[in-house]
């Protein structure tokens, strides 16, 4: 399962034109311990100016990793169209000293300080996360969670779920082709409601047999309930000068914080 998983997925920075960046050629272990580090400590931050030094750090994160930046901005959009609706209104939703009214509804300065310092957690955060933990390949994300002490059953649910993801998305698009061969067009009418139901339910039973005949086919070659991993992770003075010096960054954070 590792072969196959390490030949069909991709990370983001394969997917980029540039070539690796000192990221890359650290221990994952520690990019993962460090990723939470920073997010934990991100998230405790409450000031603005903390706030845009987290953001710095992130981009500079970008910058040494030498990741397609325009790629990588591209999906931090995506994830900001998320959180968009919410910042929009937590003006006219918190009160406090008004700075507009809007049909009658008056938006407050609180509000709105609160939605930037919302935005500014968000994408600190998960650029980050982007940078440090996303661009490893599924397998050795695994592998590092595992080296990690994280409950096996979990590290092989990942596994599992990036390996069979790709197949239940062929699955449902199938059956999509299906409904469309056999005249399906969806409307805003209980048919439609009741088709997809009806294709939700295809699909989890799609699924279980197909995790019986996984099961039994891996049974059938001596599967015990625990799989081998066998990659090792060894720490080196790179490893240790960056671990240092990222922690440093994230105590000047909590200086900054309080100053």
């Amino acid at each position: 399962m590792a072969h196959v998983l390490g030949h069909q997925e991709k990370t983001l920075a394969e997917a980029g034109d540039g070539p690796d960046g000192l990221i890359s050629l650290l221990d994952p272990r520690m990019r993962i311990v460090m990723a939470v580090a920073f997010a934990v400590v991100t998230v405790a931050l409450s000031s603005l100016g903390a706030l845009c030094a987290a953001l710095t750090v992130s981009l500079s994160l970008l910058i040494v990793s030498r990741l397609p930046w325009r790629k990588t901005l591209k999906r931090m959009a995506m994830m900001d169209g998320f959180i968009l609706f919410m910042l929009v209104l937590l003006p006219i939703s918190m009160p406090g000293a008004p700075m507009f009214t809007l049909w009658g509804f008056p938006a407050s300065w609180q509000g709105f300080w609160k939605a930037v310092e919302i935005a500014l957690t968000a994408n600190a955060v998960i650029l980050s996360l982007m940078v440090l933990v996303g661009t490893m390949e599924p397998v050795t994300l695994g592998h590092a969670l595992h080296r990690l002490r994280c409950p096996e059953k979990l590290v092989y649910l990942l596994m599992f779920t990036i390996r069979y993801i790709e197949v239940l998305r062929e699955e449902y698009l199938r059956l999509r082709a299906a409904m469309k061969v056999r005249g399906f067009r969806p409307a805003t009418n209980w048919h439609t409601y009741r088709s997809f139901g009806y294709l939700v339910g295809m699909m989890l039973v799609r699924a279980i047999e197909r995790s019986e005949r996984i099961l039994a086919a891996m049974k059938c070659r001596g599967f015990s309930g625990r799989m081998p991993l066998l990659q090792e992770f060894a720490l080196t003075r790179a490893d240790i000068v960056f671990a240092a010096g990222f922690s440093g960054l994230c105590l000047g954070l909590i200086i900054l914080e309080f100053a």
